[in-house]
């Protein structure tokens, strides 16, 4: 077979690509070197909707920023993706960092950000009592907001599918070759995919793809975020999502309510080796602790439930790279897309469709094509009358599996069951937060582990954590 459109990359923004091409009729695939979607920086982010301040002015990040706040929230009602509008205050601590504020103001105005506003510390403080009284001035972002950055890559995705696209994961990409206008992808256990176009969506790893096809004139480079996450108890510290005022290296420590009710903080900016390590270390998690502090100094850190890292791609001028790959009539590279990539990720699939069709893709769109997707909450969202009711025909949803975050045998099964199917713990985590609680998956992790080796066939000592070497069970005794 042969593809129109190759996606190289199942992270948010391969997700929305793969969900703008499924309006056509076009055979696409979409390539992912894990064993599950949002396995890279996609689900280990800050999950900020970004107003869309920050940006240099006349930039790509600019442009897709300020378009991409009202598109994201429009695709995340479609999608079913938890979030909120919850506005974001950038403050200043002291005089010194006042002019900063005034112009990352200037900065959204040249941007066409409306709304924003500077106010007073004494201000700031009556809206979020939390604060520290050291901050003198703040920004105020009211069409800033939260959401689950993961949940959307598996909606957007599972959307995709339900439109006729396919997904192949365990597919890390070897070479690229291209013969009488089509490209044959392979992998690294020498499988072959051949397409007509290729998106090139793949991350930290892009350069590396790009570099496949003669286009290396760009260098990824890699920045590590560490984050803690707070448990729900710490959910309510804040309501707005708290900057601090940024420097080059990134946005810096933010304190922040989750779209799930949890508080998250972080990340730190550290340059790594490699885009797999994605490890926390005592020091960093130090640094996330002190300047979270330096916000909102009663953060109880008692309350921490887990910390992770993310390694997010970053290029050495700055800006989003949604262009042609050089020396090629077929490769759209979509790279470098760090902060704000996930608030511009439906802008960003736009520009780079747009970009593709430029090359020659020709197709009509598709009369039935949906962009809705059933919510996949919708069982903890009835009420109690409601849920009593739903149990009687479904009994599965009787059964509570994850107590911490009161998660259903039931909704378990719909997360194995529907695109993209679950198939180890971790997926099944991102899909239902079962295992995301305060014992982080230490009582259920058994259950969810049999309910998957019952639907699939799977042998429970070949279901994984989070794909191939992380088995949890050796054999029988």
């Amino acid at each position: 077979m042969i593809y129109d459109v190759a996606i190289i990359g199942a992270g948010v923004i391969g997700g929305m690509v793969a969900r703008e091409l499924s309006k056509y009729q076009l055979k696409v695939v979409l390539l992912e070197k894990e064993h599950d979607v949002a396995c890279g920086a996609s689900k280990a982010n800050s999950g900020i909707i970004h107003g869309g301040f920050d940006p240099e002015p006349n930039t790509l990040k600019a442009k897709l920023n300020a378009s991409g706040v009202a598109k994201l929230y429009e695709a995340a009602r479609d999608l079913s993706v938890p979030h909120h509008n919850n506005g974001s205050l950038v403050c200043a601590f002291g005089e010194d960092e006042e002019p900063a504020i005034r112009e990352l103001y200037d900065r959204g105005i040249a941007n066409g950000i409306n709304g924003m506003s500077i106010i007073s510390g004494e201000e700031a403080r009556a809206l979020e009592p939390a604060l520290s009284d050291k901050i003198t001035l703040a920004l105020r972002i009211p069409s800033a907001g939260i959401i689950c950055p993961y949940e959307l890559t598996v909606a957007s995705i599972g959307n995709a599918m339900d439109n006729g696209v396919e997904l192949i994961c365990n597919f890390a990409v070897s070479s690229v070759e291209e013969e009488d206008g089509v490209y044959s992808i392979k992998s690294d256990s020498d499988e072959a995919v051949r397409a007509k176009y290729i998106m090139n969506c793949a991350g930290v790893y892009s350069d590396k793809v790009s570099a496949m096809v003669g286009d290396d004139s760009f260098e990824i480079i890699p920045r590590a975020g560490q984050y803690m996450l707070l448990d729900k108890a710490e959910g309510t510290r804040v309501n707005h999502t708290i900057f601090q005022v940024p420097s080059k290296e990134g946005k810096g420590i933010l304190v922040s309510p989750t779209a799930d009710g949890n508080l998250l903080v972080g990340p730190t900016a550290e340059r790594v080796d490699s885009a797999d390590d994605n490890y926390t270390s005592q020091g960093g998690l130090d640094t996330v602790t002190a300047l979270a502090r330096k916000s909102v100094p009663s953060v109880n850190f008692r309350q921490v439930i887990t910390s992770f890292a993310g390694v997010r791609s970053s290029e050495k001028n700055g800006d989003f790279i949604v262009e042609k790959a050089k020396n090629t009539n077929g490769v759209i590279n979509v790279a470098a897309i760090d902060s704000p990539g996930l608030t511009s990720c439906v802008s960003i699939a736009e520009y780079a469709t747009e970009k593709l069709f430029s090359l020659g893709l020709q197709a009509e769109k598709k009369e039935a094509w949906n962009g809705k997707r059933e919510d996949a909450r919708f069982f903890s969202k009835m009420s109690d009358e409601e849920k009593n009711e739903f149990i009687k025909k479904h009994s599965e949803y009787g059964k509570i599996v994850c107590r911490c975050e009161g998660v259903s045998e039931g909704e378990i099964l719909y997360a194995i069951r529907t695109n993209p199917p679950a198939r180890d713990l971790d997926a099944v985590k991102r899909r239902t937060r079962s295992g995301m609680g305060r014992c982080q998956g230490g009582f259920c992790s058994p259950y969810v582990m049999k309910l998957i080796s019952r639907e699939t066939g799977i042998p429970k000592e070949k279901i994984t954590k989070r794909g191939t070497g992380s088995e949890m069970l050796i054999g029988k005794i």
